[in-house]
């Protein structure tokens, strides 16, 4: 069963985002070269950069990169997130799960290779950068764990090394 990830950032980044668009759905490589026609100038800007996340059915939805994960992900949970950069023909040549608003696990790719599959899109076989990100169990702080040192960058308490990041209870 795949897993799924609850936005657990700042809920004023989430209100603002909220009054965005949601991401487009791509579930074709044709919807993809459309897209990036529509929106060339932003993704051109950035390199081909996009925002990224996979809906709870399994779609990939795409937004321009300053696009914060839950606008593209119109408030809901999701299967994953990150960045995704597209060559001009469509390709993806790189995918990573770094969205500080979600805190997705490691273990989110096969929920990113199923969508890109299902939309018959080329990628790689893996993600080319993976956050892994950790909540301090002392202070609460979201952590992305940078060359394996699992200290909270708050407080310097110790983080666990398996995901642990949960939206708290209201």
């Amino acid at each position: 069963m795949l897993r799924t990830f609850e936005y657990v950032g700042p809920v004023h980044v989430r209100d603002t985002a909220l009054r965005s668009r949601a991401g487009q759905p791509i579930l074709t490589h044709e919807a993809l070269l459309s897209w990036l026609r529509d929106v060339g100038k932003d993704v051109s800007d950035e390199n081909g950069w996009a925002t990224f996340v996979v809906d709870l059915s399994g779609k990939l939805l795409v937004a321009p990169r300053r696009s914060e994960h839950v606008a593209c992900a119109g408030g809901a949970a999701v299967l994953a997130a990150g960045e995704i950069r597209f060559t001009a023909r469509g390709d993806v040549v790189e995918v990573t799960n770094n969205s500080t608003g979600y805190c997705p696990s490691e273990d989110c790719w096969e929920s990113v290779q199923l969508a890109l599959d299902r939309a018959a899109l080329k990628h790689p076989s893996g993600f080319t950068f993976l956050a892994r990100f950790r909540l301090c169990p002392a202070c609460g702080e979201r952590n992305l764990v940078k060359d394996d040192w699992y200290h909270c960058a708050l407080c310097d308490a110790q983080l666990p090394t398996a995901w642990n990041v949960r939206r708290a209870s209201p």
